[in-house]
């Protein structure tokens, strides 16, 4: 079977430069709709009429912060199998093994290279299975 192609992303994060940086390069590099979110709230609030295939999520935000945005969402049956990408600094292998435990399906490290980071999307998407 042939996994779908990934179209659909949705970006939670906090910081303007990141969402506009990540948003160019996706859109332009990978071809994806993207849909930014400066938060949770906004997340839960649009998951449903934008429909992501997969979602970027930072993890230090204010107010709801990743890995409670990550919970809230997989509490909506519309998101309850959407997989999850933390995009975040703190990177070491404990960390990541915790991100990973949460339901993440990778981890993307800050700052990221705007040149990779459709490829490090899509592969995360191929590893999937393209649900």
């Amino acid at each position: 079977m042939t996994a779908a192609r990934l179209t659909r992303i949705m970006l939670v994060d906090d910081e303007p430069d990141i969402r506009t940086v990540a948003k160019l390069a996706l859109e332009m590099l990978g071809s994806y709709t993207v849909k930014d979110c400066a938060s949770g709230d906004t997340a839960l609030s649009e998951i449903k009429s934008f429909a992501p295939q997969i979602i970027l999520l930072d993890v230090m935000m204010p107010n709801m912060d990743g890995p409670t945005t990550l919970r809230a969402l997989r509490a909506l049956p519309e998101a309850k199998d959407v997989p999850a990408i933390f995009m975040t600094a703190k990177v070491q292998p404990q960390e990541v093994e915790q991100y990973l435990s949460m339901g993440a399906v990778a981890v993307i490290s800050k700052p990221f290279d705007p040149m990779t980071l459709s490829a490090q999307v899509e592969n995360a998407w191929k590893q999937t299975g393209g649900a």
